[in-house]
């Protein structure tokens, strides 16, 4: 039997502690994310990953990642998702998850939710590890599901006291700055003038802030860098700044450092070295730091094998049979 899971199913079984916790020992534990020989397929320490984009012949992009695997867990996903920026909701799709057995499908579930929450939470740990000691002020740029998360992971880290908000949608931004206790601010510039650390998750194809509109000391986590052609910080701030990226050679195929104008060649570090140790992250109070994940098929593991874990338990969501 298969068991479906919709947005609502997912929500009602997942929660930011447990995902926060699965999130952080994936990074730890992730080698070979970017490895794509039949080699390292082979190799069960390994977290080998496929990323696949398309373009269509409509207004949106086909993406696929595939296999999401975790070492201890004996099952796979598979995520294909439809992304049209001009539609509501912007990103469709579908995430199976697979027994590593038999290859049966044990789950379908809702990729949007799904996405949101891992991309979300990630940030989340990301902008834990780099932001500047004791922020006062968290700057939101992008008032969407995404954004959404994020904070519910930094409320169980530690979430500054104030906020502000811009987003191309006003009544978005508005909302957003209700639900959370935050001021909407009108322009990118305005929201890095007035906050320490800034969070950036938008479909942009322009960078929305450079180093003339930043200051020293300052972090920023850039969520809408996961494709080429989508662009939020400009080349001059990615140079000065301190970057840490999900995989090196994703950023640089698909991500922040595939910009034609880009001139540095490699990040700093993946946020697997500052946890593990490896990288120390930020070094001193006046360092402008980035993180710029793409988003890896482990990732969606991650989440995916605790709800369907979670809903076999409680009975959650719905079941057929795909071959009857």
């Amino acid at each position: 039997m298969t068991r479906v899971l919709t947005r609502s199913d997912l929500e009602a079984v997942l929660e930011p502690a447990a995902c926060l916790a699965a999130l952080r020992d994936g990074f730890r534990t992730a080698r070979g994310t970017s490895d794509r020989t039949a080699d390292r397929a082979s190799d069960s320490t390994a977290v080998p990953g496929l990323r696949v984009r398309t373009d269509l012949p409509f207004p949106g992009t086909a993406t696929v990642l595939v296999p999401g695997l975790l070492p201890g867990v004996d099952a796979y996903s598979v995520k294909v998702n439809a992304k049209f920026p001009g539609a509501r909701p912007a990103l469709r799709g579908v995430i199976c998850l697979h027994s590593g057995a038999d290859g049966e499908l044990l789950a379908l579930l809702d990729s949007a939710t799904v996405t949101a929450w891992r991309t979300g939470l990630a940030a989340a740990l990301g902008t834990g590890l780099l932001a500047p000691a004791g922020y006062d002020v968290l700057g939101v740029i992008g008032a969407g599901a995404q954004a959404e998360l994020t904070l519910r992971g930094l409320a169980s880290e530690r979430r500054p006291p104030r906020l502000v908000v811009h987003d191309t949608d006003p009544g978005r931004a508005t909302a957003f700055a209700a639900r959370h206790g935050g001021r909407v601010l009108d322009s990118a510039r305005a929201v890095a003038e007035a906050a320490d650390t800034v969070l950036l998750a938008t479909w942009s194809r322009a960078p929305l802030l450079a180093l003339a509109d930043t200051r020293a000391g300052q972090h920023f986590t850039s969520l809408g860098t996961d494709e080429p052609g989508k662009r939020e910080l400009a080349p001059d701030l990615l140079d000065t700044a301190l970057l840490v990226v999900d995989d090196p050679e994703l950023a640089v195929q698909a991500g922040v450092l595939s910009a034609p104008d880009i001139n540095r060649a490699t990040a700093d570090a993946t946020l697997t070295d500052v946890l593990g140790g490896a990288h120390p992250g930020r070094t001193s109070a006046g360092q402008r730091t980035v993180y710029a994940p793409v988003g890896l098929p482990w990732q969606d593991l991650a989440l995916t094998w605790l709800a369907w874990r979670a809903a076999e338990r409680r009975g959650v969501g719905t079941t057929l049979d795909l071959l009857d």
